[in-house]
């Protein structure tokens, strides 16, 4: 038998009154957040950044394919990995479908990753993705933009745990991607944008953790599910690559 609370209709229906009285604040609140992304201060680009892609050697300002909006994910893809990161993979997949959308838009978007370019289109020919992938793998891009670390900087970051047992998600994680805990956490995930305009890139925004969940399309709708994301009690992380849950 159920421990949830049960009720009546109209029960029900008062309570989702006021649940509709936030959520309704919520919207608003999100509303002006965007717009105070919107209005962050631009940063000009002034490194020239190179990177491989499937048609050779690009600038950051040529990712942005003609269009005038960038938006990069900063996939963790270390050049230690044997396959990506099964969480950045699985919000990859609610991203991929909908690049035609952002392009109407004005917006390209693609990944990168410092692994070397024949891993990353090796993994993308697996999960069947169709968005841009490309690498920074002789690149500062990532570390100077806060997603990659030197092993001095794992060291110093995450030094006590990798001299102890390393919490279990780290192991599986690492385990998925093929490497040691070092080397998986030597990435991490994160989103950056970019503008183009008088033939000078911009730095607009970025985000990385929590705030990166906008992407993980399936969240929102657990969240909506009878039991929400249900993850309280898991003893290791759910998700997987879309080809490897039973």
């Amino acid at each position: 038998m159920t421990d949830h609370t049960i009720g009546s209709r109209e029960e029900w229906q008062a309570a989702r009154e006021e649940l509709l009285r936030r959520e309704k604040e919520h919207t608003r609140m999100a509303d002006e957040l965007a717009q105070q992304r919107r209005d962050l201060p631009w940063v000009p680009v002034e490194k020239e950044y190179r990177f491989e892609t499937n048609e050779g050697t690009r600038t950051l300002a040529e990712l942005f394919d003609g269009r005038s909006q960038l938006l990069i994910y900063h996939f963790m893809f270390g050049p230690s990995y044997e396959a990506g990161c099964p969480v950045c993979s699985s919000s990859a997949d609610a991203v991929n479908a909908v690049l035609p959308h952002l392009h109407a838009r004005d917006v390209t978007m693609l990944y990168v990753s410092r692994a070397p370019l024949e891993k990353l289109q090796a993994y993308k020919r697996r999960m069947g993705w169709a968005f841009p992938w490309v690498s920074s793998v002789d690149s500062d891009f990532n570390f100077d933009f806060g997603v990659s670390y030197t092993d001095e900087q794992v060291r110093e970051r995450m030094g006590p745990i990798l001299d102890g047992e390393p919490p279990p998600v780290l192991l599986q994680m690492a385990g998925a991607t093929g490497t040691d805990v070092a080397g998986y956490v030597s990435e991490g995930p994160g989103m950056s944008a970019f503008a183009v305009a008088d033939d000078a890139v911009y730095h607009t925004y970025s985000t990385s953790a929590r705030g990166l969940e906008f992407l993980m399309g399936y969240y929102p709708i657990l969240d909506r599910a009878p039991k929400g994301r249900d993850e309280a009690d898991s003893s290791a992380f759910w998700i997987r690559r879309h080809d490897e849950y039973s």
